[in-house]
């Protein structure tokens, strides 16, 4: 995160006695990124955060494995013909992945388990419905046009107040805002798109009362090795304060500011987050390229070093009128393919002065294979669009 953030009770120091009213003390737990290098926070425990009393593996309930994108073509994914099962943990349906990145969609309006991915953050983007995210750092009320930032070995769970549906993005690392948006110290500049009063974190400790905090307590967690569940002594909502720089944080897609060029911009001006291996966009309404000449829309275009992988969230996608693109699809654009507007949307765009168009675009500099649910909602026909 790029700045700090400190909530509930602290010490005045770090590594000093922080008692509690009846004079024990409360447990310090540092999470840090890259050893001690790196970003970290310091909570405080009522319980010992190392007090576990069980552990047992757990079998994968996915879809199975994702293959290769053969014979090499983009794709179109009506995702809206999922079906929706499980929980925002249990119930993710793989549409994507590679080795630095797992893409998946999930629909569901059934609270998830106490879950701690070890793997790397996660970046869940709320397509449409509500939730309540909870953390041992805290509560951020999750909304449609949320992305939800969650770092690595967090403990937490999602209570849907509806039915939600979620893009997951699970990285192999640390996501990030754009180094190019930060100044050397961590603070987001002028000349970024959104600043540190658009992020919302938890404002005030989650600590669980009563018989439940004292009762032993599972905890799903992914690690490389697979999945365990560990069961803690106490409920691990027991932290009374911390500080730092590392906790999950939501940004709203609608607090994106795009960037308006005379002529059209690439998209690295949507440019969100990145990760190892990966970059997220957004795609924003906003006015479009103000040149008297101008073509308003994306010129074609080929990422020698990318795939593109585009969810489509709202608004009208004038480039795409014609190819069966719309709310809840995705579209992958492989390398080794060059694409752009589908036939006629050019000459029928030349003039526009506004888009109403909504995406989450996520571009990696490896190859995506292909998960079985996107397979399932794969619209046959997509690849051979701007032939007709």
């Amino acid at each position: 995160m790029p700045y700090y953030r400190a909530v509930g009770e602290i010490p005045r120091k770090r590594h000093i006695v922080f008692r509690k009213p009846d004079g024990g003390v409360y447990a310090e737990e540092l999470m840090g990124e890259e050893g001690f290098s790196s970003d970290s926070s310091l909570l405080y425990h009522r319980h010992l955060p190392t007090a576990i009393v069980g552990a047992e593996p757990v079998a994968e309930a996915g879809d199975g494995a994702a293959q290769p994108n053969l014979p090499l073509s983009p794709r179109h994914f009506r995702t809206g013909d999922l079906p929706a099962g499980g929980d925002l943990v249990t119930g993710r349906r793989l549409l994507a992945a590679n080795a630095d990145v797992r893409i998946c969609l999930a629909t569901t309006g059934q609270p998830s388990e106490l879950y701690r991915n070890s793997m790397g953050d996660e970046t869940v983007y709320v397509q449409s419905g509500a939730a309540r995210f909870e953390s041992t750092y805290g509560v951020i009320d999750a909304v449609e046009g949320d992305y939800v930032v969650i770092p690595t070995g967090t403990i937490h769970r999602w209570v849907p107040r509806e039915t939600v549906t979620a893009l997951v993005i699970e990285a192999a690392g640390h996501v990030r805002p754009p180094k190019r948006y930060l100044s050397a110290n961590g603070q987001l500049l002028e000349h970024a798109p959104y600043c540190e009063r658009d992020l919302r974190g938890p404002v005030e400790p989650l600590v669980v009362e009563g018989d439940e905090a004292v009762a032993p307590t599972p905890v799903l967690v992914r690690t490389r090795g697979g999945l365990t569940r560990l069961t803690f002594a106490h409920h691990p909502f027991d932290v009374v304060g911390w500080d730092g720089y590392l906790y999950p944080y939501a940004f709203n897609i609608n607090d994106f500011e795009p960037v308006v060029k005379k002529t059209h911009a690439p998209p690295t001006v949507h440019q969100t987050f990145e990760g190892p291996g990966f970059v997220v966009c957004s795609f924003c309404p906003r006015p479009l390229d103000f040149h008297p000449d101008a073509v308003p829309i994306p010129y074609n275009h080929h990422n020698v070093d990318s795939d593109e992988f585009m969810y489509y969230v709202g608004g009208d996608y004038a480039a795409r009128k014609g190819s069966g693109i719309d709310v809840g699809s995705v579209s992958l654009h492989p390398a080794g393919f060059t694409h752009g507007p589908q036939p006629g949307a050019v000459e029928a765009a030349l003039g526009a002065a506004r888009t109403t168009e909504m995406a989450v675009m996520i571009d990696t500099f490896r190859p995506l294979d292909l998960g079985p649910a996107a397979l399932e909602c794969e619209d046959p026909g997509y690849a051979w669009s701007w032939a007709r």
